[in-house]
């Protein structure tokens, strides 16, 4: 099924709160705890435009894709001005916090740009680094049974094996006999 599909979030993350490790030092910012927010807050959004590559990517080998790189491809073609789309609008949110002015300002600068920062560097994650891995790790489904079988089919069946089970096992019993479950 598939290999390591949780590795390419756990790589994202690294790489932008590092990326803007960096344009923090080169704008001079201080790690404040205005800016420990802003990278919590940039954490769960990275996080998410690597779990929306991954979901779309896996989307495609589900609906028969040979090769990963084809459903790559095909998933980030739909994807992609989604991404653009929502890095834009959120950038466009965070980045007039910035322009507050007098002391407040300066603690909310920082703070908006470390968010922007950071969308704008898991974007360019989720359009470039996210897809390179998915095509790396993610495998093609197997044409086998146990495959075709979606989670809940395969739930109820083994919940219905244990249940039979359990019903066979204490059948006679007095717990049993006050249920009403004897034959």
């Amino acid at each position: 099924m598939l290999y390591h599909p949780n590795l390419i979030p756990a790589i994202a993350v690294p790489v932008a709160i590092i990326g803007t490790f960096f344009f923090l030092n080169l704008f001079g910012f201080t790690l404040n705890l205005l800016t420990l927010f802003a990278l919590v807050l940039a954490i769960g959004i990275v996080v998410d435009d690597a779990i929306v590559v991954v979901e779309a990517v896996h989307a495609e080998l589900d609906k028969g894709e040979e090769s990963a790189k084809e459903a790559t491809s095909k998933a980030m073609n739909g994807i992609s001005g989604a991404i653009i789309s929502i890095t834009l609008v959120m950038a466009a949110v965070f980045i007039p916090v910035s322009f507050i002015s007098g002391s407040t300002g300066v603690f909310y600068k920082q703070f908006g740009l470390t968010l922007a920062i950071a969308i704008v560097i898991s974007a360019i994650n989720a359009l470039t680094l996210s897809p390179a891995l998915c095509a790396l790790f993610l495998k093609p489904h197997q044409d086998s049974e146990h495959h075709k079988k979606s989670f809940l089919q395969r739930f109820y069946t083994s919940f219905n094996v244990a249940f039979d089970g359990m019903t066979q096992k204490y059948k006679g019993s007095k717990w049993c006999a006050s249920l009403g479950c004897t034959s």
